[in-house]
C-alpha cells in the first residue's frame, strides 16, 4: 500500500468517510434517522473525505475546502431549524492537523485560531441548542487537539532532523580532522626521511667519488674514503631505522628508544663534512643563559645546520668554506650557516627562503625549483613559530638564518 504515494491518504479518507457516516446515524439527536441518511449528506461526506487524499500536497487548500463543507452543513442545516450532523467536522480536524504538522509555529497558531473560532462559533450559533452542549464543546476540543498534536509532530520532526544534521556534521568534522592529522604526520615523516637520507647519501656520494678517483694511484686514501662511506651509510641506516620505527605500534619491543639528535652531537655532524673536504667553522654563544634547550628547538636547530651544510657541500663548490653560528639569546635561539662559495650558477643559488612577512623567494638552492631541502627547513621553523631566511649574500656566497623562539606555541612536535 505504501508504495503508492496516495495509498495512506486514501485509506485515511475512507476511514474518515466511514466514521462520519457512523457518527451521524448513531447520534441520539438523530434517532429518527438512524436507518437512513440523505443522499445529499452522503455526497457532502464523500467530497469532504475525498479532499483528504490531497492533504499532503495541498494542506491549506484541503483545510479551506473541508472547512467550507463543514460550515455549509452547520449553517445551512442549522439555519433551517434542523440539528446539523456535527460529525462532518472530522474532515476539518484531520486537515487542520496536517496543516499544523507541516507549517511553522506562528502560521499554525494563526490558521488554527481562525479555524477553531469559525467552526466552533458556527456550531454554537447554528448548531445544537443550547450553545454550551457537549457536542459543540467537543468540536472546540477536537479542533484544538488537532492543532496541538500537529505542532507536536512538527517539533518532533524538526528535533530529529536537527539531531541527524548534527550527527552528520560531527562525522564530517571527525573525518576532516583525521585527514588533517594524517597529512601533518605524513609531512613530518617526509621531512625526517629527507633530512636523514639527503645528508648521508650526499656524503656517501662524495666519498665514493673520491675513492673511485684515487683507487689506482693512492689506494690508502681510497681505503680511507671507503671507510667513510661505510660509516656514513651505517649512520644513515641507523637514523632511517629510528625514523621508520616511529610508525610501529605502541608497545612494540623492537621500537627505537634512542633520542633524536640535537646540538649536543653537532661536532659529529661537522666532522662528517670536514672529512669530505668542506671547511666548517663553528661558533656557539650561550649568552642567553644556561640550561638545556627545548627538545623541539634542539632537534630543529640540528636539522637546519645539517640541511644547510648539505646544500653548501652540494652547490657551493670544492673550495667553499662555511661558518656555523649558534647564539642563544633571551627567549630565542639564532642559527646561521654562511658560506663563501660562488656555486655552480646564479640561478642554482636562488633562494626559497621566507622573510618576516612570510613571503617566499624563488627556486630552492638544492635543485632547480624541485628540491625539498629549504622547503622542509622552512616548514620545520614555521612549526615552531620561528623565522627563516635563506638567500644569496651581498658579499658573495649563500646564507641561511633562522630564529627559533624557546617558548613559542608549536603546531606539532617535530620529534
Amino acid at each position: 500500500m505504501c508504495a503508492h504515494p496516495y495509498a495512506l491518504d486514501t485509506a485515511l479518507a475512507l476511514g474518515v468517510f466511514a466514521t462520519i457516516l457512523v457518527g451521524s446515524v448513531t447520534n441520539p439527536r438523530h434517532a429518527a434517522e438512524t436507518t437512513s441518511v440523505g443522499p445529499l449528506f452522503i455526497l457532502v461526506c464523500a467530497l469532504a473525505s475525498a479532499a483528504l487524499v490531497l492533504r499532503g500536497r495541498y494542506p491549506r487548500s484541503v483545510l479551506a475546502f473541508t472547512g467550507a463543507i463543514a460550515l455549509t452543513e452547520l449553517i445551512g442545516v442549522g439555519g433551517r431549524g434542523d440539528a446539523p450532523r456535527s460529525a462532518i467536522v472530522l474532515g476539518v480536524v484531520v486537515a487542520l492537523y496536517t496543516v499544523a504538522s507541516r507549517t511553522d509555529r506562528p502560521t499554525t497558531r494563526r490558521i488554527g485560531a481562525a479555524t477553531i473560532v469559525v467552526v466552533t462559533g458556527a456550531a454554537m450559533l447554528f448548531g445544537v441548542r443550547p450553545w454550551y452542549t457537549a457536542e459543540n464543546l467537543g468540536i472546540f476540543a477536537w479542533t484544538g487537539m488537532a492543532v496541538a498534536a500537529g505542532d507536536a509532530v512538527r517539533s518532533r520532526r524538526a528535533y530529529v532532523a536537527a539531531i541527524e544534521e548534527r550527527a552528520v556534521r560531527a562525522e564530517q568534522s571527525r573525518e576532516e580532522e583525521a585527514r588533517r592529522r594524517v597529512a601533518e604526520e605524513r609531512l613530518r615523516i617526509a621531512r625526517e626521511l629527507h633530512d636523514v637520507v639527503a645528508h648521508h647519501i650526499a656524503l656517501v656520494n662524495v666519498q665514493a667519488g673520491v675513492a673511485s678517483h684515487v683507487m689506482d694511484n693512492r689506494p690508502d686514501q681510497a681505503k680511507q674514503a671507503l671507510a667513510h662511506v661505510r660509516e656514513a651509510s651505517r649512520s644513515a641506516l641507523d637514523e632511517l631505522r629510528a625514523t621508520v620505527g616511529l610508525l610501529r605500534q605502541y608497545g612494540d619491543p623492537a621500537a627505537p628508544t634512542e633520542p633524536a639528535p640535537g646540538l649536543a652531537v653537532l661536532d659529529h655532524l661537522v666532522q662528517g663534512f670536514v672529512r669530505t673536504g668542506l671547511g666548517v667553522e663553528v661558533a656557539m654563544d650561550p649568552a642567553g643563559g644556561p640550561g638545556p634547550l627545548p627538545a623541539a628547538v634542539d632537534l630543529t636547530a640540528y636539522r637546519v645546520v645539517q640541511e644547510a651544510l648539505t646544500n653548501v657541500h652540494k652547490h657551493a663548490g670544492a673550495q667553499a668554506r662555511a661558518r656555523v653560528g649558534i647564539v642563544r639569546r633571551t627567549g630565542a635561539l639564532e642559527v646561521s650557516v654562511l658560506d663563501d662559495g660562488p656555486g655552480p650558477a646564479a640561478a642554482g643559488r636562488a633562494t626559497g627562503g621566507t622573510d618576516p612577512a612570510g613571503r617566499g623567494g624563488g627556486k630552492d638552492r638544492d635543485g632547480e625549483g624541485g628540491g625539498h631541502g629549504l622547503v622542509g627547513m622552512r616548514e620545520r621553523v614555521a612549526a615552531l613559530s620561528g623565522w627563516c631566511e635563506a638567500g644569496p649574500r651581498p658579499e658573495g656566497g649563500f646564507g641561511v638564518r633562522v630564529t627559533l623562539p624557546l617558548q613559542a606555541r608549536t603546531g606539532g612536535d617535530p620529534e
